[in-house]
């Protein structure tokens, strides 16, 4: 089959450290190959080396048998590369229509064809199945719109070599459906496909190869078929990972937490549950099923129009996030760096930011004593750093979500809720993010985890909710518990077991 990118040798350091040591990458013609690594092994470096965002060190890459310079992203769309980036970067004032072709409108003379471009958006749009008009300002759409907005665009640019980082991170199971439609058409076509995602699942459904980095070397490529995903993950993390979930079973003790009858006009009704000391209760549900809502609601961001919260047995009052705070609730969000962190300040004014008052002498927050709050916890949750004033930003993106938990735990909670504690983090950080949660949880939180992931829900949860329509539609617990029974519950009925 014939080589379509050929990347060797490449070497890039940035103040001294190098981030890729003589990394290689070779793709063929309509294949979807997969990149797969830790954070930090040096993907994303590759990738923007490729897209002319990052000049190399060293190194050549070939495309279509020549050898060429990408030296700017211009050249990179010159030569046929698009990339759909996991951070979205979609224009939010401008139209579906002017984002999706953007640089390249139609023109009659040196004026826009507005109605050929919406003739064209349109097509494109019934093409994807997308629910948006083309004068719809891209702001208002959800970020699963504007992920799905991304992967269009870039199709719709009849590009030659397509990368895609984490496409599916956003999706609903239908949109999800339509893009692996969309892969398999592609690949149809011969157009070969850079796959990077952390969801084994994807990576052995919908890819032919895959090539590993690690440390910012090369480890190796092997087909799909010869690999299974203990090996897999043996080659990313350079050591077999005998426990994802390291979940120890412990005797729950008292009720902590009680959600009654809790509703929201139009988004959820009837929300009815108790979390006890030492216990991970999961709520699964598909994209849409209102559980990020309830999370949001419980914390004081939504206002809830019915129903009672109880802490310790007692009804509590919350209409603020402080109010949430005050009574005992952290609230890890599934947008780390939307509503979790503020990515230009220091690691230590980040994880302080919910407990400032700890640390403040009247009006004046002191760093010497926020830089002495942090420094157990940074230890004790293995945070990788070089110290805590170094900018969060800096950290991959499972150190990032180490951060945020710090950042609630320094409230001491007694509830502690994590809406998609994994997403988009490699699978061993997620192993430490697993491993946190236990101790937690030996230590008598409370722990309410949201995920999409079912084999998470699976191997860290006591007790699993599965929520649809907004409403809780089955409870189950027990060591026999399988993903067919929760999906069975989210899509169609009531279940318990």
């Amino acid at each position: 089959m014939e080589t379509v990118l050929a990347m060797n040798g490449i070497t890039k350091s940035f103040f001294g450290v190098k981030a890729l040591d003589g990394a290689s990458l070779e793709v063929r013609r309509g294949e979807v190959h997969a990149l797969m690594g830790e954070n930090g092994a040096g993907k994303s470096t590759l990738m923007k080396i490729l897209t002319g965002l990052v000049t190399p060190d060293e190194g050549s890459i070939e495309l279509f048998g020549e050898r060429v310079s990408i030296a700017t992203p211009q050249d990179a769309l010159r030569l046929g590369i698009a990339m759909i980036h996991q951070e979205l970067n979609p224009i939010p004032d401008m139209t579906v229509a002017e984002n999706i072709y953007l640089g390249r409108e139609p023109t009659r003379g040196p004026f826009l064809n507005r109605k050929q471009l919406h003739r064209q958006t349109r097509e494109l749009l019934e093409r994807f199945d997308f629910h948006a008009a083309p004068e719809t300002r891209v702001g208002s759409l959800s970020v699963a719109q504007k992920q799905m907005l991304e992967i269009i665009k870039a199709v719709s640019a009849e590009a030659r070599l397509i990368i895609m980082d984490e496409p599916t991170s956003a999706l609903s199971d239908g949109e999800v459906k339509t893009l692996f439609q969309t892969i398999r058409a592609l690949k149809g076509q011969g157009v070969p496909i850079i796959y990077i995602s952390h969801r084994m699942e994807e990576i052995f459904s919908m890819t032919d190869r895959a090539t590993v980095l690690r440390d910012g070397q090369y480890i190796g490529t092997a087909d799909i078929a010869a690999l299974d995903a203990d090996r897999l993950i043996a080659m990313m993390v350079g050591r077999p990972l005998e426990a994802i979930y390291p979940k120890e079973r412990i005797e729950p003790g008292e009720v902590v937490f009680e959600a009654n009858g809790l509703s929201r006009k139009t988004v959820f009704d009837d929300i009815t549950f108790r979390v006890r000391k030492g216990e991970i209760l999961g709520i699964a549900g598909l994209m849409g099923a209102g559980r990020s809502e309830v999370a949001r609601a419980i914390f004081g961001i939504d206002r809830l129009s019915g129903g009672e919260i109880r802490i310790d047995g007692r009804p509590v009052a919350v209409r603020h996030p402080a109010d949430a705070i005050r009574h005992g609730i952290a609230l890890v969000t599934e947008d780390r760096k939307e509503m979790g962190l503020v990515l230009c300040r220091p690691i230590r004014e980040n994880m302080t930011l919910a407990s400032l008052p700890i640390d403040a002498k009247g009006a004046f927050v002191s760093g010497r004593s926020e830089a002495g709050t942090v420094r157990g916890l940074t230890d004790k949750i293995r945070i990788k750093m070089r110290d805590v004033n170094q900018p969060v930003q800096s950290l991959s993106g499972g150190n990032q979500q180490k951060v945020v938990l710090a950042k609630w735990l320094l409230t001491k909670p007694k509830v502690l809720i994590l809406d998609e504690p994994t997403r988009g983090i490699d699978v061993g950080a997620k192993a430490e993010i697993y491993r946190l949660m236990s101790e937690l949880a030996k230590e008598g939180l409370a722990i309410i985890m949201i995920s999409s992931e079912l084999p998470e829900i699976l191997g860290m949860s006591d007790r699993v909710l599965v929520m649809a329509h907004g409403r809780i539609q089955g409870e189950f617990e027990g060591a026999h518990l399988t993903q067919e029974q929760i999906l069975a519950c989210a899509i169609g009925g009531s279940h318990s077991a």
